[in-house]
């Protein structure tokens, strides 16, 4: 019953004139390396995927750990050929973990290569013939602004804001609200800010909880929130990760399992609460 009211929230948010139905398109995006951004990508695809919806994972960060750890072959085409206008039909790859236009080496150079008038909307022009084929196109970002993080902003609807509860954290949600202000101006007026989502976190220590309540704060200059759901820091997710798995498979009763569980029913509900 729930999964129905999901879909049919999910549905009603997305319709186009004639019926079709448009992909809801988050970006995972922090200017900052190492606060779950790929983990919490990982997550929600998978998530998802489970709850019976279609999705399609984007992995803009030329690391590549999100296709890695979805199993993905890196060394096909991905997201570099994608942009340089190859048909994204042949270049998405179907894994047991679900759908990917994986990552790779070559976009360490991309604010050189996709350089020419109009760089930040082909990510957006290479979904246009199957973001319609999708409930979800999840999108992970980057630790840095540059011409990857631009085109994860123009394509998406909306963003979710994985941080951890330290200084220098904090310090990157005031640089990302500003080039989410810059590309609000012109190339997307719409994307909306999701939430805020607190990653690896130790309730036991002090320096945490004095920095949650700094995020808290400023999440509210930022015309959003923190989601209630708070991920805990565990050991399984590196584990997870090594064995090329989602946290679901491999720790299903696991803190962050539970807690990533509890974390995309925010999400869905945040449609539910709009359209239900």
């Amino acid at each position: 019953m729930l999964q129905y009211k999901y879909l049919q929230a999910n549905h009603k948010n997305r319709q186009k004139t004639g019926g079709e139905i448009m992909a809801r398109i988050t970006a995972c995006c922090l200017q900052k390396g190492g606060t779950g951004k790929s983990t919490t990508s990982h997550a929600l695809s998978a998530g998802l995927t489970a709850r019976g919806f279609k999705v399609l994972v984007i992995d803009t960060d030329p690391q590549g750990n999100l296709s890695y750890s979805m199993g993905s072959e890196t060394d096909t085409k991905g997201l570099y050929e994608a942009l340089n206008g190859e048909s994204v039909v042949d270049i998405i790859q179907h894994t047991a973990q679900g759908d990917i236009i994986t990552s790779s080496s070559q976009l360490v150079g991309a604010d050189k290569i996709f350089t020419e008038f109009g760089m930040e909307y082909l990510l957006s022009e290479a979904l246009m013939p199957i973001k319609d084929n999708y409930d979800y196109i999840i999108i992970d970002c980057p630790p840095q602004l540059g011409v990857l993080t631009i085109n994860a902003l123009v394509a998406s609807t909306d963003i979710i804001i994985p941080i951890t509860a330290d200084l220098y954290a904090i310090q990157g949600l005031s640089q990302l609200l500003s080039n989410i202000e810059k590309v609000r101006r012109r190339p997307n007026p719409n994307l909306l800010i999701n939430g805020i989502l607190l990653t690896r976190y130790s309730s036991r220590s002090i320096l945490s909880r004095d920095l949650k309540e700094s995020i808290e704060s400023r999440a509210s200059d930022m015309g959003t929130k923190v989601y209630n759901t708070i991920i805990r820091e565990s050991v399984a997710i590196r584990e997870a990760q090594t064995q090329r798995m989602s946290i679901f498979d491999y720790a299903p009763a696991s803190n962050p399992a539970q807690d990533y569980n509890d974390f995309i029913d925010e999400y869905l509900n945040e449609e539910s609460e709009k359209y239900g």
